[in-house]
């Protein structure tokens, strides 16, 4: 028998070892090999061994005897996995293991490849992050990171470089939200961090620094240079932590404010952290120095409330003296990194100190002058780092909007400096142009995007001294712009010098652009106006010259900057607010004849007209002009100017491919490129409604084309044979323009012109179409937008005489489009995630909002559907349910168009038919439920509004059955009402986990929407006065002992005079009581150090 025992032991040793053999095979062909296949299928292999029982004491041994290191970072990755799951978690003690030997590993194991190392640490933090709460014999089992740390400190380099890694990643790992648990719990234990170590982990990295810093270190030596370079990180993540959970993208690099907490004063207040950095900037080699910069740039936007007014002086004047001795020893600036940093450092000046402050530095006139020559030097080296030149540009165009502000008496010499940045970056930007051209390098001007934002900036800055950039500009125009006629007139002129002079009028019409939309109504003078008319008749006789070219040749980027510049002039001369006695006026007047709006608009009306003819086939150009004319069509009185002029009548009576060859069918390349239509046709809608009153032969007369089109849809549909492209081409384009008018048309009497004119005649054809193309986007989307256009009740345009059936016969063709589109969709099968939005989910957002649009437009009586025995509101709620359910619940989340659409359709569905919600199958209820639950966190204030008010009506629904049934009523509960109350007490854990979620995020959160927040809440608490009872008092014992009575107090305030209703008196009671216990619950919370170790019923 023993034989037989020591023989099976000895099997199983075998199977172990081979197995371990064979993953690490697997981990071989996972991580080199360069055949998709087998990578592939050991990939396959490797998820099976993840998932498998025993996979936590395979990993061990893969640590343990694994001979390569692809299988110790597969143990280390599944292991972090192991710890991650949020169901069947491991046990605490098993935890506690993991991490002991993890730590022992790295401690007997200093030499282990570096992406190993990289992966145990990342296991670490995790294991510490998500047991933070976790305690045993009252103790905080995963709390003594620091002590943990401090044995690895006092080893060697090695040792020491892992001890600060571990520091590091941990306080990224808990700065990090992650998307499988709530946020609510994140916030907790990143709050809970924040006040227990963070600070002590951020001294230790200064102290480290300045003990570095002290030895004379041998930066040639690697590990020396490594145990920095972390020690930096460190000091970084600490400085970047989200000290009060605000930064939810990284993003937003200009809103930066860095909250450090009241009880890091000590370390700020002492300038020897600051000038640390700053020593150490010169002291180490370029390699690393970008990171002390990165640590600067916290460091010099610390929150302002952190000092009074005499530390704070005293703060920045440190700042501006590490700043002036970088700028006076420049020489590290040449890595562009170093550079990038040091421009965001600058742009911190000015966003988190004022003007006032800055001049009073002692200092300043010097620190101006270096800091205007820094920027004059990068303005003009402008190949060099482009990326960073939004930070410089961001710093003049602050300084510039402070000058009109500034109180203190010292000058702040702006009206010197301000001019010459303006300079450079003009000159620089059209000597680029040559140099671009000859070597054939990328074009600035293609980044619309990034010329637009320096655009944007440099308007501020160009405004400041206006004088000199107006001077600059016309002789830098009028150089150009002759040099230019010179060209064009001389036989023998090469392309490229045409090409630089057009390149260079680009700039400047762009410029001239920005510089008039800087224009500040309250700033500006006469001289101001008149100087801007000199600009606007430079570009305006430009434009003669080019449009009159048009046949022969065009610049697309010329063209595109005089949209830019259109847009500024309209914004800031034409429309209602704008004075018409300006001095601009009378120079046109004087130059081009142009007396007055009206003159001046048919200059806009004929760039249109040419724009459309000529660059038809031209997208961008297209969509811009066609925004510039939407633009024009939206101002009451600009509108009936333009009304009168011939070319708008024009445009009204011909809008036909002809004419404008964007309309044609044959020229688009595919289908999504007919977007511009619906713009174009929205502007003439509006256009044509103002004289239009009740004339419905002018109507008519207008709407031939359309009517055409749609008589050769149905043409080609009734013969059978048809070309399938031209159909959806011409229907397409058909159904935008249609759905533009239908969006002008915001009045009842132009309305329901429109509405006849389509139904009865022309709907079954589109009905038809999404039947038989239910599978094609490019062709469903654009009729499902029209038909929840149509649907839309706005500005109240769908009022129906009290003898017109028409409210209902639309409704019915609302249902039947939702019926027919939403059952064929669910028959496509499975799709590609990364196609399910374009072919499914976009379909299904449209018939969202369309069928939300129809119940809440107010102009049908649905209980007439049941009554007759008429099943369209059945069927289109039916279709609601199944496309409902045929979506994950991630996904209603994740594609914000979709969310918004189904969050305000289920608001409307809960507050006027609840009855249908309640007689659903059980598990429909809860999939709406916990839809509910779920959005109640969203980021999307939207979102959240709509669940809070959705969860609101479902609980004054439950809370008045129940009232009900309880007293001694003749009429019976009905059979849904009856289930679905029944449904509800099966399941209590749903509506108590909202009433906890809710709770919490008016206690513990940036709650933003209070009011809406408060308004389901009363009901929870209502219907859950016991569960309401236990939350209440684990949050109050969660409170350190002597917060605890005033936390009692608090909730005690909040039931005050509050009685077990749901009428509206007693509802605002409650709401009132609410914003007066969160104010009192935040302020008793900040009274602690600086936060709360909140209650742990999240976790």
């Amino acid at each position: 028998r023993r034989v037989a025992e020591a023989e099976h032991e000895w099997r199983k040793m075998a199977d172990h070892v081979q197995s371990l053999a064979q993953l690490e095979i697997l981990c071989k062909q996972l991580y080199e090999t360069t055949d998709t296949a087998t990578r592939l299928q050991a990939e396959k292999a490797l998820v099976e061994f993840t998932n498998s029982p025993d996979c936590l004491s395979r990993c061990q041994l893969l640590l343990e005897r694994g001979s390569s290191s692809y299988s110790q970072l597969l143990a280390a990755t599944c292991l972090t996995k192991l710890v991650s799951r949020t169901n069947n978690p491991l046990p605490l003690e098993q935890r506690t293991d993991i991490r002991n030997y993890v730590l022992n590993y790295l401690a007997t194991r200093p030499k282990l490849a570096n992406f190993v190392t990289q992966a145990l640490i990342q296991l670490f933090a995790r294991i510490t992050k998500l047991g933070w709460f976790d305690c045993q014999k009252d103790e905080y089992v995963f709390r003594n990171v620091i002590a943990d740390v401090t044995r690895f400190l006092q080893d060697s380099v090695e040792h020491c470089i892992i001890g600060v890694m571990i520091l590091s990643q941990l306080t990224n790992e808990i700065n990090q939200a992650d998307t499988t648990h709530p946020l609510t719990k994140h916030r907790k234990i990143a709050s809970s961090f924040r006040d227990t170590s963070l600070f002590d982990i951020f001294t230790l990295s200064c102290n480290l620094l300045k003990q570095a810093s002290g030895k004379s270190l041998n930066l040639n030596d690697e590990s020396q240079h490594g145990l920095l370079m972390q020690l930096l990180k460190l000091a970084h993540n600490c400085l970047n932590f989200d000290f009060i959970g605000t930064s939810t993208d990284e993003a937003s690099d200009d809103l930066c404010t860095v909250q450090i907490p009241t009880s890091w004063r000590s370390a700020f207040l002492d300038s020897s952290t600051l000038q640390l950095f700053f020593d150490l900037y010169h002291s180490i080699p370029p390699s690393l120095s970008p990171l002390v910069l990165s640590c600067l740039v916290q460091i010099a936007s610390v929150r302002r409330s952190l000092f009074n007014n005499a530390e704070r002086a005293k703060f920045l004047s440190h700042l501006v003296d590490g700043v002036k001795r970088i700028l006076e020893n420049p020489q590290g600036l040449s890595d562009p990194n170093n550079y990038h940093e040091f421009c965001r450092l600058l742009a911190r000046l000015k966003s988190n100190y004022q003007l006032g402050e800055l001049v009073k530095v002692e200092n300043y006139p010097e620190v101006i002058r270096l800091v205007a020559n820094f920027t004059v030097t990068s303005l003009q080296h402008w190949e060099f780092a482009p990326n960073s030149v939004h930070y410089l540009l961001s710093l003049w165009q602050r300084l510039a909007a402070s000058v009109p502000y500034v109180k203190a008496t010292e000058p702040h010499m702006l009206e010197t400096y301000t001019p010459e940045v303006t300079k450079a970056y003009i000159t620089s930007r059209l000597e680029s142009i040559h140099i671009i051209l000859r070597d054939g390098l990328e074009d600035p001007l293609d980044d619309t995007g990034l010329v637009q934002q320096q655009l944007d900036q440099l308007s501020t800055i160009g405004r400041c001294e206006y004088e000199k950039t107006c001077a600059l500009l016309v002789q830098l125009f009028d150089q150009s712009a002759q040099t230019y006629q010179e060209l064009l007139q001389s036989a023998n002129a090469s392309a490229i010098d045409i090409a630089v002079q057009e390149g260079r009028l680009t700039w400047l019409v762009y410029i001239i652009g920005a510089v008039i939309g800087g224009r500040v109504s309250f700033a500006s003078t006469d001289e101001q106006d008149s100087m801007d008319g000199e600009l606007v008749c430079r570009v305006l006789q430009l434009m003669n010259l080019t449009d009159s070219r048009l046949s022969q040749a065009g610049n697309e980027k010329l063209e595109l900057a005089m949209l830019s510049f259109f847009e500024q002039f309209r914004k800031i001369y034409i429309g209602d607010q704008v004075q018409k006695s300006s001095k601009l006026y009378r120079r046109l007047s004087e130059v081009l004849g142009l007396n007055d709006e009206t003159m001046v608009l048919s200059v806009f009306i004929g760039k249109i007209i040419t724009n459309l003819k000529f660059w038809g086939r031209c997208e961008p150009i297209t969509s811009k002009t066609l925004q510039l004319l939407n633009d024009l069509s939206i101002g009451y009185s600009s509108v009936r100017k333009l009304v009168k002029l011939t070319a708008v009548q024009f445009m009204l009576n011909n809008h036909t491919s002809e004419h404008f060859s964007f309309l044609g069918i044959n020229n688009q390349s595919n289908l999504s490129d007919m977007r511009c239509r619906t713009t174009f046709y929205t502007a003439l809608g509006r256009l044509l409604m103002v004289d239009l009153g009740e004339d419905e032969d002018q109507f008519e007369q207008f709407m031939l084309p359309l009517t055409a089109a749609f008589e050769t849809v149905a043409q080609m549909f009734n013969s059978n044979t048809f070309n399938e492209q031209d159909a959806k081409r011409t229907l397409v384009g058909l159904v935008r323009d249609l759905r533009g008018i239908a969006f002008a048309f915001n009045a009842k009497t132009s309305f329901m012109m429109l509405f006849d004119w389509i139904y009865p005649t022309y709907m079954p054809i589109l009905q038809r179409v999404v039947e038989l193309w239910y599978h094609d986007p490019a062709c469903t989307t654009p009729i499902l937008k029209l038909m929840a256009e149509l649907v839309h009740n706005r500005s109240q345009r769908l009022q129906f005489d009290v003898s017109s059936p028409n409210g209902i016969l639309l409704f019915r063709e609302t249902s039947k489009m939702i019926t027919t589109y939403g059952n064929r969709i669910l028959t496509l099968g499975e799709v590609p995630k990364d196609q399910v939005y374009g072919l499914k989910l976009k379909g299904i957002s449209i018939c969202f909002s369309m069928l939300k649009a129809a119940l809440s437009g107010n102009y049908v009586n649905f209980g007439v559907f049941r009554l007759y025995g008429d099943d369209a509101l059945d069927n289109a709620l039916q279709t609601f349910i199944k496309l409902l359910l045929s979506i994950p619940h991630s996904d209603l989340l994740d594609y914000p168009k979709l969310s918004q659409s189904y969050y305000s359709l289920l608001e409307v569905l809960t507050q006027d038919h609840m009855n249908f919600i309640a007689s659903l199958e059980p598990h429909v209820i809860m999939y709406i439920l916990s839809s509910i639950s779920e959005g109640l966190t969203a980021l999307d204030t939207m979102v959240c509004t709509g669940c809070c008010s959705s969860l609101d009506h479902i609980v004054t629904y439950l809370f008045k059955q129940l009232s009900r049934s309880t007293k001694k009523r003749t009429t019976p509960l009905s059979q849904e009402c009856d289930r679905f109350l029944h449904i509800m007490q099966q399941h209590p854990d749903m509506i108590q986990q909202m009433l906890s979620t809710v709770l919490n995020i008016i206690i513990f959160e940036d709650c933003r929407n209070q009011w809406s927040m408060s308004r389901p809440l009363l009901g929870l608490i209502l219907l859950n006065e016991k569960y309401f009872a236990d939350l209440r008092n684990s949050i109050v014992n969660a409170q350190p002992p002597e917060k605890q009575q005033a936390m009692h107090l608090c909730f005690e305030n909040l039931m005050e005079g509050i009685e077990r209703n749901l009428l509206t008196k007693n509802r605002d009671r409650f709401t009132q009581n609410l914003s007066v216990f969160r104010r009192e619950v935040n302020d008793s919370m900040k009274n602690l150090a600086y936060g709360v170790n909140s209650s742990d019923m999240m976790s």
